[in-house]
């Protein structure tokens, strides 16, 4: 979002972003003292280009800073609050969409509501502050990859305001602008190796660089009640309906990220484009979005085979070394998204779904806690504790540790566990992974899959 900003500055120069890290000041640190200019790094296998991006103002550090914050948001000049904060940072429930009322995040900020911590929480205090001041709402403008992102924010937002004051709760839902959109671009977290990178391209040491790829897609439902920057010059695609878009990216990027990243790690690849160099890994991953992906999305609005070609060539990047451990991250909430909702419409069609299927098999593998070569999975999730706890209880017997796990409704609901024939290709991968590993697997799988057809 700074980039596409920075680029429609010369044409309006009356925007800029000011930021807020909602759980830790590192942005913040990194960022003031070099008057929250940062380096772009676009990086691919035809070479490196750099530019300092300064359309960013300012970072808040919520932990330190939250009355300023929402003093912030509360200014009749913001006209547009975005949000990137993780699947998790929406206190919901990932398999209803719907906010988890128990969250202890929720539960702080009804007990203290001139004082939250959650994005919720933030963002109804500032539209209620704004609603008492007679200043117009601002737009709400869900970044994350979250199913009907705009709807969802909605949902959870106005959830949460009900929660606290109906009457809040119908302004909000009457009153208050939550567009989808859908972004598309690779960015691997930032290391010690880039901004030596940048240190030597440009002899500026810069404390927190983004490198990324050449590709860039910003999808935007075009509905900004109080105005928004020109955004279409700058080449976002502003659309009246972005689901489409959205369900591509979800299942085609995100669905084949989350299955090498699960795949790939316990396959002993550290970095995509070393899983996807694999022979059987990229036939694998080319075939779930061929066979298993396209049919459940529609037709008539992208051209899927070249987004399909387009992303093997992307994954294949061999200088942006994008981590299988940092996509593995928060898996309960991801998988609802990547993976269910593909698994859950085949399955209603009477089709199968056996690649993905072994996708959610493999991050039940993954988080027992420990690897293919018996050394120990740092796994980062929400429900990390919970979940080694499970795998600890069954052991390596395949049929216990998938029931245990299926019974996890935040991530599989209450309709997917009942699903015998889910259950049996589940025990039965499960199991492969435990006795033969992850790429024999893959590969098994993908000789049983082509003589089917054949």
């Amino acid at each position: 979002m700074a980039v596409y900003v920075d680029d429609v500055l010369r044409a309006d120069p009356s925007w800029g972003i000011i930021g807020a890290s909602l759980r830790r000041p590192d942005a913040r640190r990194a960022l003031a003292p070099q008057d929250f200019l940062y380096t772009l790094v676009v990086r691919s296998g035809s070479g490196t280009a750099t530019r300092v991006i300064g359309s960013v103002l300012d970072v808040l550090d919520a932990a330190t800073q939250r009355a300023e914050l929402i003093a912030v948001m509360t200014d009749p000049r913001i006209r547009i609050v975005s949000i990137t904060v993780t699947e998790k940072g929406y206190c919901h429930d990932p398999a209803t969409g719907e906010l988890d009322s128990r969250h202890p995040d929720i539960l702080h900020d009804l007990t203290h509501p001139e004082a939250p911590i959650s994005t919720p929480g933030l963002i109804v205090r500032a539209l209620e502050l704004r609603r008492a001041a007679g200043i117009a709402p601002f737009t709400v403008l869900c970044c994350d990859n979250l199913p009907a992102n705009g709807e969802t924010t909605a949902r959870i937002v106005t959830g949460f305001a009900a929660l606290r004051d109906k009457g809040l709760a119908d302004y909000i839902a009457s009153e208050v602008a939550f567009p989808s959109t859908m972004v598309d671009r690779i960015v691997p977290a930032t290391t010690e190796a880039d901004r030596r990178l940048v240190l030597e391209a440009t002899g500026v040491m810069d404390a927190w660089p983004v490198v990324t790829e050449p590709f860039t897609q910003w999808v935007v439902e075009d509905r900004f009640p109080t105005g928004r920057p020109p955004l279409g010059k700058a080449g976002v695609q502003l659309v009246a309906n972005v689901q489409p878009f959205e369900l591509m990216k979800l299942r085609m990027l995100n669905g084949s990220h989350s299955l090498i990243a699960y795949l790939g790690y316990l396959g002993g690849y550290r970095y995509v484009n070393e899983a996807i160099a694999d022979p059987a890994l990229r036939t694998f991953i080319r075939e779930f979005m061929t066979d298993e992906v396209m049919d459940t999305l529609p037709t008539d609005f992208c051209d899927l085979v070249a987004y399909r070609e387009a992303l093997l060539d992307r994954f294949c990047n061999p200088v942006l070394l994008h981590r299988t451990w940092q996509i593995a991250m928060d898996g309960s909430q991801k998988l609802p998204q990547r993976l269910l909702g593909t698994i859950r419409d085949r399955l209603a069609r009477g089709l199968p779904a056996a690649r993905a299927a072994l996708g959610v098999a493999a991050w039940m593998r993954y988080v027992t806690g420990v690897d293919e070569q018996g050394c120990e999975i740092e796994v980062r999730d929400p429900l990390a504790t919970r979940l080694r706890r499970i795998a600890d209880s069954a052991g390596e017997a395949p049929g216990q540790l998938v029931d245990a796990l299926l019974r996890v409704t935040e991530v599989f609901g209450d309709d997917l566990p009942r699903n015998e024939s889910f259950r049996t290709a589940l025990i039965s991968y499960l199991a492969s992974l435990f006795r033969r590993g992850s790429l024999e697997t893959v590969r098994a799988l993908t000789r049983e899959q082509q003589a089917a057809h054949n």
